[in-house]
């Protein structure tokens, strides 16, 4: 399936209208300003205790990551929600080798300790967070720092920030960046957040239920990683 990007032919001499709109209506005093804010309130929830503080921080990053999207000038298939079928395929195949890859390499890691165990009820919740952290990566972060930086450099920016959230946990920051860098890549191509959600949940999952767990402290990162004892 051809990849598919922001960028499409015009006459020379002008601008394409999306990118048009996005430097009217979304200049970098206004981009960078509104990640900082979303970004910050992330790093707050991931390095307070939990509790109401860390609960009502969560909250407010979600209802303000939804709010700034929605007032935002990028349209639906910008944004990754309406072409559900695109890319799917190559996502899938590809994310099925890494998910396979880890399993593999999960055999010859027992040496630093067990995986931990997995029960179904988080399972299931890990995967509709998935779900929404790829719309958090995408959705909001990639559009943005996209239109600031351009296709490329939006790719490496975006998964940056997303490796810098999984600290101080040093595989999750590694194995994050990488992932970031694979999914982030394919929605510059196919603008498509649904196989993505999918595929960032098997792989969270595969990570979790393969690799050992003295080493990954529960998935744990920011003060939950440094506060966790087996």
């Amino acid at each position: 399936m051809a990849s598919e990007s922001k960028s499409f032919g015009s006459p020379a001499g002008s601008m394409p209208a999306e990118a048009e709109r996005t430097e009217s209506s979304s200049p970098e005093s206004r981009i960078l300003p509104e990640i900082g804010l979303v970004y910050g309130l992330i790093l707050v929830a991931v390095w307070t205790p939990q509790g109401h503080l860390n609960s009502a921080v969560s909250w407010a990053a979600l209802c303000l990551t939804i709010l700034l999207t929605a007032l935002s000038p990028y349209s639906s298939r910008e944004l990754g929600l309406t072409r559900p079928l695109c890319g799917t395929s190559l996502i899938v195949a590809i994310g099925g080798l890494l998910i396979v890859m880890i399993a593999a390499a999960g055999m010859f890691t027992r040496v630093f300790g067990l995986p931990q165990a997995l029960p179904l009820h988080r399972a299931w919740q890990y995967a509709i967070w998935a779900l929404l952290q790829e719309f958090l990566l995408q959705s909001f972060m990639f559009v943005r720092l996209e239109s600031v930086f351009g296709s490329r450099r939006g790719v490496l920016a975006a998964a940056g920030l997303f490796a810098i959230a999984h600290l101080p946990s040093p595989l999750l920051t590694i194995l994050s960046f990488l992932g970031a860098i694979f999914f982030c890549e394919m929605f510059r191509r196919y603008r498509n957040i649904y196989p993505l959600g999918l595929i960032h949940a098997g792989l969270g999952l595969t990570i979790a239920a393969s690799l050992p767990d003295p080493v990954l402290h529960h998935m744990r990162v920011g003060l939950g990683y440094l506060m966790y004892h087996v």
